[in-house]
């Protein structure tokens, strides 16, 4: 399909991936676009004004009816952001992930229109648990009946609903399976509070240049030996885009770079960026992830959808450090909105 013109719904559109795909999608590819977005984890104001833009500011789960049918592509980004907010509320990753999954589903089966739906799923659903040598996951790696977070449970059943709608149905899904996203334009503390200090040092790579530039430790995990795949988000938004345009109904893509990076040598990057003493502190692991090391086999995309990553790492490492300088007082504001329950839940363990 093409998306030149074409009419999208972006679920979860004002989120950091999600407002860079609607921005590639009103400037490179000229679609009308539809954002919803509640705001849980997101800031409205990471959408600019288009005459080729409406945002609604509502729960999917709520809009449905309203929004309509009418739509060539759909982009599934709405999440209840990450593994510790999960776990500290699991209903609420429930009913924001799967119950939405399911919710659109239902809504398109039987749609006479819609092209695709991409759903953005997540690498550690099926990544190996493994603090030894990692072996590249692929798409086709086996699912463990043993998952470290609710948010990694919803992730996975997602992908298997979207599984029984595309056989049942003819439901024309494909599955993005997501690294860890980093760049310009991810503000710490974003949108409400979910349950603990995640909420804010919610992704690695934007904590780390934040407390870097704001002369705070960097905290190593197990010595800093864990690993993950880091993508760009130009990348991340060409995957999803060529998953909608190149990608086969009821299959799943790794949108990866392929490359295993530990977050000492995340962290050591960073700190060489924006030079200066940065204080690299060694403390224990996170007892609930099993997942030390790991990273996607990027294989299938680049040959089904000619998709691989191409953005250099120290490019990325650069252009996520000027970006948050620049937005400083922004993220500082999203972060002060939550300091009173931080220190809440600092002061309660």
């Amino acid at each position: 399909m093409k998306l030149d013109g074409a009419r999208v719904l972006v679920v979860g559109g004002a989120g950091f991936v999600g407002s860079n795909l609607v921005h590639r999608l009103l400037d490179r590819e000229e679609a009308d676009v539809v954002v919803v977005d509640n705001l849980l984890s997101a800031e409205a104001e990471n959408l600019r004004q288009h005459e080729r833009l409406t945002f609604v500011h509502a729960s999917i789960n709520d809009t449905l009816a309203d929004v309509g049918h009418g739509f060539d592509a759909v982009f599934h980004l709405s999440t209840f952001h990450g593994n510790q907010s999960s776990m500290a509320d699991p209903k609420a990753d429930h009913e924001n992930n799967l119950v939405t999954t399911l919710n659109i589903c239902e809504h398109f089966v039987g749609s006479d229109r819609l092209q695709r739906l991409v759903y953005s799923s997540a690498g550690c659903t099926v990544a190996h648990k493994t603090h030894d040598t990692p072996v590249a996951t692929s798409e086709d790696a086996p699912i463990s009946a043993y998952h470290d977070s609710p948010y990694q449970i919803s992730k996975i059943v997602g992908e298997l609903y979207l599984n029984y709608y595309w056989a049942q149905h003819g439901l024309p899904a494909v599955k993005a399976r997501f690294q860890n996203v980093y760049g310009p334009g991810e503000v710490l503390g974003a949108g409400q509070w979910r349950g603990s200090p995640a909420t804010v040092w919610r992704n690695v790579t934007p904590t780390f240049v934040y407390r870097a530039l704001k002369g705070m430790p960097l905290l190593l995990h197990n010595n800093g030996e864990v690993s993950r795949d880091f993508i760009f988000v130009d990348d991340i938004v060409e995957g999803l885009v060529r998953c909608a345009t190149h990608g086969e109904a009821g299959s799943v893509y790794n949108l990866s770079s392929g490359v295993e990076t530990t977050i000492r040598e995340l962290a050591e990057a960073i700190a060489e960026t924006i030079g200066g003493d940065v204080d690299l502190q060694v403390i224990p692991g996170r007892p609930w992830d099993r997942s030390g090391r790991r990273f996607g086999d990027p294989t299938k995309a680049r040959e089904e959808l000619g998709f691989e990553a191409t953005a250099d790492f120290s490019y990325g490492i650069r252009s996520t450090v000027e970006w948050t300088r620049a937005n400083l007082d922004r993220i500082d504001a999203a972060i002060d909105r939550h300091r009173s329950r931080i220190e809440a839940f600092d002061a309660a363990v």
